[in-house]
């Protein structure tokens, strides 16, 4: 089982009473650069919550290998350009924010749920604010989640055509009595 965010954020803002009220769309982007392509390219400008489809990740080889997945929601509020400057930006950011911690209260009971499957979200989740040069005419912000999971990495040689090993390549290698790991 994985976590997937675009479902779960595409149910979020569909469902939500803050969401609704401002008219939020939801949409799927690839990265920061698809998500500023969708806002040029409105004909309409309207409320966005948009999440990217690509992650970014990492594995951790410790002593319980795991993998960890970032994934990326951006959220875009229209407002004014000259009328009331950074007073209705501000706005805008305060329903973010508040969309926001209304995600969280529904992450903070589904972490509890895919603890069971072995899925773990990370207890820091980071709002950024961006650059008013970003977009005008609207403010921008996202935030991001890691989730986690353990990773098997036994070594099985059934899925490699030759040994994958690299051949002893110093002393130490000759010295190490090889261990079977036939089981």
């Amino acid at each position: 089982m994985v976590f997937d965010a675009v479902s779960f954020f595409n149910r979020l803002t569909d469902i939500n009473r803050l969401a609704r009220k401002y008219g939020f769309r939801f949409k799927v982007v690839s990265g920061i650069d698809d998500f500023g392509d969708a806002l040029a390219t409105m004909q309409e400008q309207y409320p966005l919550v948009c999440v990217s489809d690509t992650s970014d990740g990492q594995f951790d080889l410790d002593n319980s290998p795991g993998t960890s997945v970032i994934k990326t929601v951006f959220m875009f509020m229209p407002h004014g350009i000259i009328e009331e400057g950074w007073q209705a930006r501000r706005r805008c950011f305060a329903v973010m924010h508040e969309l926001f911690r209304q995600f969280l209260s529904v992450i903070i009971r589904e972490q509890s749920r895919l603890r069971l499957d072995g899925i773990y979200i990370d207890r820091a989740i980071h709002f950024t604010e961006m650059d008013r040069y970003f977009f005008s005419g609207g403010a921008c912000a996202y935030f991001n989640i890691m989730v986690s999971k353990p990773t098997d990495l036994i070594l099985r040689q059934d899925e490699w055509t030759e040994d994958p090993t690299p051949p002893r390549l110093s002393r130490i290698d000759v010295n190490t009595p090889k261990i079977s790991t036939k089981r």
